[in-house]
Order: structure tokens, then sequence, then C-alpha cells
């Protein structure tokens, strides 16, 4: 434990401006959610209505919670929002440890800092401290901004503490995959796999007897029912399951070498295949994995959207309120459903094309990108493989989700038009994913240290232009400034090609302009 204290400290400084990024979207999910839901749903009528319409659909259920949150309106809340601020947390927890224990001996910085008075278990042990503060910060701001916004303060604490249980869960798991894996995209990808297994698992839960929901750490926070029946013993159940996780860490920590995982890295080939043979091929083998998982993402939230379509107009004549939170209002229900859905799918899917752009600069700094350009293989080239997995993925992601949607609408009103229908309505916002992206390109071109932030801020910018421009009441310029802003927002409206060309224009120029930049400048710098 020797070390522990500067270790901790040393890693808040290194989180200083990520951390605060991550805390802040958890605790705004909450208090939009809350405001929202008590202007929509604040009175016994209001929320009368709403458990008659969604309380037997099935599709919401699995999507957000047990019905018997339903109950009052803070559980209505926890109901709408638990489960996505679940997940953000739980992939806060999981980067937190993964990056200052995994990602330190794989690139060789925890041996250096093991050459000091560190001892043995202490890098685990600060950063499982690191991710137990941020987990405590996450549950204290989430009841700031449930008990600020009116909700009773004893549920507002379980909620909080709900929500830091589930992150620690993830936390102590993610220690656990960097014991078993030798590099930290397996460890990401085990970590994930268990993060869609307890939604999954949730989902199954609520939509049937329950039971399988007691398998999920989701399942288990919402479990506790605040508002509803604050049943605060459920949180015995992520502790314990915290507790044995840390404790096999540490065990496995004992039994393996250093910077090796108990699962040996397989040896590659001696030669490489006749399908790795150039630049293109080694991009899309490398990020193959990520655009997978992405892609099955959306599509399976395509498939949930698309299943409620055809409920949505009686939600609407039961709440008509939520109108007001749809494009168009309540003129043409339906299309402006799926016009919504579209529009935030297209946000995930350009944080998927910012995530896949951001691989060149992590190319760079690894170091691994200059045994590639040492072969005749131009900047050109090496930029160009990447962009290709960064532009084709995005429109995979896209079509993926308008796949997903268009069959499951198309199943429930018996059209199977609906499936070319709606994917070519996702593939409509591919000029404004294509121009995020090419922004990055074009940091990473002439800013390339402080590319990744400047790529997630416009990410976020966009979202919340998206999203919340009425509820901010933002001023035209602002909205204007995004791409999504300029995008048809079919099949609400009519389909406009001359906005989505120019996007394109613009997106070729900055690819073109961060090349330039590539070309200017040292690589790895």
């Amino acid at each position: 434990m020797t070390g522990t204290q500067g270790l901790l400290r040393f890693m808040l400084r290194r989180e200083r401006v990520g951390l605060p990024w991550w805390l802040l979207g958890a605790t705004l999910l909450v208090l939009v959610q809350s405001a929202q839901s008590q202007n929509l749903y604040g009175s016994p009528e209001a929320l009368e209505r709403l458990r008659r319409t969604i309380g037997s659909n099935t599709a919401v259920i699995a999507m957000s919670g047990p019905t018997r949150l339903l109950e009052s309106i803070g559980g209505e809340v926890v109901f709408e929002i638990f489960a996505f601020v679940a997940i953000v947390v739980a992939l806060m927890s999981m980067f937190l440890v993964g990056r200052h224990t995994r990602a330190e001996e794989e690139t060789g910085r925890a041996e250096l800092i093991r050459s000091a008075r560190v001892g043995r278990q202490a890098p685990l042990t600060a950063a499982l401290a690191l991710a137990g503060l941020a987990n405590l910060a996450v549950g204290v701001l989430v009841f700031a901004a449930a008990a600020g916004t009116g909700l009773p303060v004893g549920g507002s604490a379980l909620f909080g503490a709900a929500t830091a249980a589930v992150g620690i869960t993830f936390a102590a798991c993610t220690a656990v995959a960097a014991q078993i894996f030798a590099n930290a995209r397996a460890v990401y990808g085990a970590v994930g796999v268990v993060l869609g297994a307890s939604y999954v698992l949730r989902a199954a839960g609520d939509v049937g007897s329950g039971a399988l929901s007691w398998a999920s750490p989701i399942g288990w926070g919402q479990r506790t029912f605040p508002y509803t029946g604050d049943r605060w013993w459920s949180l015995l159940l992520p502790l314990g399951a915290t507790a044995l996780l840390v404790t096999a860490a540490v065990a496995m920590q004992r039994r393996r070498d250093f910077g090796a995982g108990l699962v040996p890295a397989r040896p590659g080939r001696a030669r490489a295949t006749g399908s790795l043979r150039n630049a293109y091929a080694l991009a899309w083998r490398l990020q193959r994995g990520s655009l997978a998982g992405w892609a099955a993402g959306l599509g399976l939230l395509g498939v949930a959207y698309g299943s409620i379509a055809d409920s949505i107009e009686q939600y609407i004549q039961d709440n008509p309120e939520v109108a007001e939170f749809l494009p168009g209002g309540a003129a043409d229900i339906v299309d402006a459903y799926l016009a919504l859905t579209v529009g935030m799918s297209a946000l995930i899917a350009t944080a998927y094309g910012v995530t896949s752009a951001l691989r060149i600069r992590a190319e760079e700094v690894s170091g691994r990108a200059e045994p590639v350009l040492a072969t005749a293989t131009s900047r050109l080239t090496w930029l160009a493989s990447h962009l290709s997995v960064a532009l084709t993925g995005s429109a995979l992601a896209l079509l993926a989700f308008g796949l997903g949607e268009g069959t499951a609408y198309g199943l429930t009103v018996s059209d199977a038009g609906q499936v070319p229908r709606l994917t070519g309505v996702a593939l409509t916002y591919l000029p404004a994913v294509w121009l995020i992206v090419a922004l990055v390109v074009l940091a990473l071109g002439w800013a390339p240290r402080p590319s990744a932030a400047l790529g997630w801020v416009a990410v976020g910018y966009c979202a919340v232009v998206t999203l919340f421009a009425d509820s901010f009441n933002l001023p035209g310029w602002v909205q204007r400034a995004s791409p999504f802003a300029h995008t048809p927002r079919v099949p609400l409206a009519d389909l406009a090609l001359t906005p989505l060309m120019v996007i394109i224009v613009l997106a070729v120029v900055a690819l073109g302009a961060g090349y330039a930049g590539l070309r200017r400048r040292d690589v790895g710098y």
C-alpha cells in the first residue's frame, strides 16, 4: 500500500479535465428529466394517464424499468432516466480504473512508477479509490439535482446512493478484468459485454417476472425503488458484489506477472495474411470490433424505438404536453417521433465517428504509426485508411439504426416499405455526422493535443442544440452553428438536397485542411 495517497493525488490531477464532464453529464440527465417529468406529470391525473398508457407497453418497460416506479412522480423520474445514468456512471468507472491500471502497464508508465517507493497493490488501490471518490461525487450530485428540483429528500438520497452503487460495482468489475487481460482494449471490451448483459438482463426481468433483474447491477439499483418503496437493503447486493470483486482482483494481481494478464495474449502470425498487406486493411482490422459494437448497439436501439412508434399516437393523446418536445408538435405525431429518434441516433453515430477519427492520434502517440509510415505508405494513405473506417463506419452505424427501426415499425404496422423509408431517413443525417468527423481531422492536423477535447465539445454542442434548444431557449444563431440544424427533419419535413450538399462541401474542405496540417507537422507531437 506504500505510495497509495501520492498516486491518488496524481490520478486526481490527471483527471481534473475529463472527470468533471462525466459528473456534469450525469447531473444534467437527472436535472433535465426531473424538471420535465414534474412539468408533464406533476398531477395525480397525469401520472395515472401515464401508467395506463405505458404500463403495459413491453418495449417501454424494457427500455426504462419496472412499472412500480410509476406510482409517484419521483419514481417516474427514476423510471425514465436511471438506466441511462447507470450506463454513464458505469462507463466513467470503467475508463477510470482501466486507464490507471491496465493501460498504464501496457504503455510502460506503471513500470516507472513501480521503480519508486510504491507498493505492488498501490496502483490498483489508488485507481479504485479514485473511482470510489468519483462515484461518491456522482451520488451527491444526483441527490442535489433531484432534491433541488423538488423531489422528496429521502428518495433523492436513495437515488444518488443507488447510482453510485452501480458505478463502484463496475469499477470493481474493471479491476478484475484488468488482471485477466493483457491489454486495455480487451479489458474495455469485456466490461462492455458485462454492461450490455446487465442491461439486457434488467430489461428481460422487468418485462417478465422480475427474477432476471436481480442478476443485473443496473437492476439492483432500480429495485431500491426510490420514492416508491425506498428499499435501502437492496444496496447490500452491489456493495457485496464490489467487495467480492475487489478481493478477487487483489488475489489475481498477486498471481500474475507484472505487465501480463492471467489470460496470455495470443502471438500473431509470423507473416501477415494477404488481407493485411496495406494500410486500409490494417485500419479496418484494428477497429472492426469497435465498429461492430456501435453498429449492433444502434441497431438494437432502432428496434426498441421502432417497436413503440405505433403506440406513440395514443401516448400523446393521453399526455398532450409531451407534444411540445417533438419536432413539429402534434400535427404529425408518428413522423415527429421518428424524426426525433433518428436525430438522436445521428448524435450517437457522431460519437462513434469522433471516437474512430481520434484513433489516428492514438496511433501517433503510442508510436504505432511510425512503423507504418516507415514503409512505402504515405501520410495521405495512412490518414485516408483511418478515415475510411470513421466515415464508412458512421454510415454503417446509421444504416443499422435505420434498418432496426424500419423493421420493427414495419412489423407493427404490417408495412415492409418502412424499412427502406426509415433507412433513407437515417442516412439523411450522414453529411452532418461527416462534418463533425472532418472538424476532428482539422484539429488533428493543426492542433493535435487538444483535438480530443475539441471533438467531444463539438459532439456535446450538437447534442445540446438538437435536444434542448427549445427547452433552454437558445438564440437562433447558436442553433444555426450546428450542422444538424441545417439537416432536413425527414420524415416530418421534405428532403432538401441543397443544405446537404453544402454540408458535404464543408466537410471536404475541412478534411483537406486537416491533411495539410498533418503534412506540416511531425508525427506524434
